[in-house]
């Protein structure tokens, strides 16, 4: 099993800056929870790092443009965005939705939601 984490946002610097600048000018407007919960203004968030550093799953990370690339133009528009899919054997789920991703406060909520739903895999 992997999770496969997609960003609301694409990639490249240009549009972190201005993500970053979205955060800052109109953060109730901001589209990405799931940026909102691991990152800060410029880094990603300690705990969500060390988290990373330390877990066994098997995590991969995309933005939009990026999980289009890897998995075809028709999936980016099967599901609403940030969300998080888990991969068995080329399928993907969804392992928690846009709206469970909206409904966490921090990356510490986002983080034990993992950790429960893995075990019990």
């Amino acid at each position: 099993m992997r999770l496969v984490f997609v960003y609301n946002a694409n990639s490249g610097k240009l549009n972190g800056y201005l993500d970053s600048l979205h955060k800052v000018i109109s953060p109730k407007t901001y589209p990405c929870s799931l940026c909102d919960i691991t990152y800060g203004v410029l880094k990603i968030k300690p705990e969500w790092q060390a988290f990373k550093d330390r877990t066994n799953l098997n995590l991969e990370f995309h933005h939009l443009d990026e999980f289009e690339n890897k998995f075809g133009s028709i999936t980016r528009a099967r599901y609403t965005y940030p969300i998080i899919l888990e991969e068995h054997n080329g399928a993907l789920e969804i392992f928690l939705s846009k709206e469970e991703l909206d409904g966490l406060k921090d990356e510490n909520e986002l983080i034990k939601r993992i950790e429960a739903r893995t075990t019990a895999l």
